[in-house]
């Protein structure tokens, strides 16, 4: 899949919940991988950037699939999901 077919997609969690819709990515170009999916788009990212990528983006590895939509195995404000980026984030 290419990156440019994620783009505008739905996001939903595995309990059917929407989540959003995909405006941005987060690529690590030391990896060479995706990091985060954005639900708002970066350039519009204005105060606390990590506030913003904690409450406005999911971490890439919880998706567990992209089809006609993007399925993640928990919602962006879930406990476990918020310490797991925590550690994301103090990269």
């Amino acid at each position: 899949m290419l990156l440019s077919e994620i783009y505008r997609m739905d996001i939903y969690s595995d309990s059917g919940q929407y989540l959003g819709e995909v405006q941005d990515v987060v690529i690590d170009l030391e990896k060479g991988e995706l990091s985060r999916l954005m639900m708002v788009p970066w350039k519009g990212v204005k105060g606390d950037v990590r506030t913003t990528l904690r409450q406005k983006s999911i971490l890439y590895k919880t998706v567990k699939n992209v089809g006609d939509v993007v399925l993640v195995s928990a919602p962006a404000n879930a406990p476990e999901a918020s310490k797991e980026e925590t550690n994301d984030l103090s990269k």
